[in-house]
């Protein structure tokens, strides 16, 4: 629908992140690096996965996807490292740590939502989201008034497709918490992070038109970073105008793969 929106041709990068998509390995997509070329198209890069413990219930309470993130840095001894933020009763964390150990309803997922639903459980912004999007919002919200070029690390690996690690990243926001640094600088970095870490990305792929698609792209912090950080590595991006990034253009783009 992007590809559409802007008359591009192909072949073009399509950074396409969003909370959930069935994706053909089996898995939850939604953070996705996909190269588009003669009708078709290859994952060239996705977020590093980790489980949902509760699997739909981890889209509702964002302390479940932040748990399921620890569990990936930490798998031994996990539980040892959740911050106050969480919050979880001794039942509650007995049941889930139990779930992810077994991988019982704890579905794989690259889905960029669901990093920013983590992301917002550990600095504590949201426990239920009554809507979807609500933690992320929350999360974004915080940049009001705010700038700068601080940012938490993230890294690449893997040949192709190219994995985008948030490790360093959860690690530098676990010790920012000790710290007791605020939340806004925090969603800050992070913001400023993931912006650089998807045009170094993109870069290592090479395809100069970049389009940037799905509900995570509302964000318009995100998304400006992002446009900023891809001209500057000298790609070009190119983003939604007419048609809405999130649910409302799914089905454009649908009539247009439909249609090749």
């Amino acid at each position: 629908s992007c590809i559409l929106d802007n008359g591009l041709t192909q072949p073009v990068l399509a950074v396409v992140w969003d909370g959930t998509g069935y994706g053909p390995d089996q898995t939850v997509w939604g953070g996705e690096f996909l190269l588009v070329k003669d009708g078709s198209f290859e994952r060239v890069g996705y977020l590093r996965p980790f489980r949902l413990p509760g699997g739909e219930q981890a889209v509702i309470d964002c302390r479940r996807p932040a748990l399921g993130i620890l569990n990936e840095v930490f798998p031994r001894d996990f539980e040892a490292h959740i911050p106050e933020t969480l919050k979880f009763s001794a039942q509650e964390l007995r049941v889930l740590s139990s779930m992810l150990q077994k991988g019982l309803n704890s579905p794989l997922t690259s889905s960029a939502g669901r990093l920013f639903d983590a992301v917002a459980g550990l600095l504590g912004l949201s426990r239920q989201q009554s809507f979807e999007g609500q933690a992320p919002m929350a999360l974004e919200a915080l940049l009001q008034g705010r700038s700068g070029e601080e940012r938490y690390d993230f890294s690449i690996s893997g040949n192709r497709p190219l994995i985008l690690d948030w490790q360093a990243c959860v690690l530098g926001i676990l010790e920012d918490l000790q710290r007791g640094l605020e939340p806004a600088l925090m969603a800050l970095r992070f913001h400023n992070g993931l912006a650089q870490i998807i045009a170094a990305l993109a870069a290592r792929i090479g395809e100069r038109q970049v389009v940037l698609s799905g509900g995570c792209f509302q964000n318009r912090y995100l998304t400006e970073r992002v446009i900023e950080a891809l001209r500057a590595v000298g790609l070009k991006p190119y983003w939604h105008r007419l048609i809405p990034p999130n649910d409302g253009g799914i089905a454009v783009g649908q009539l247009v793969a439909g249609g090749r």
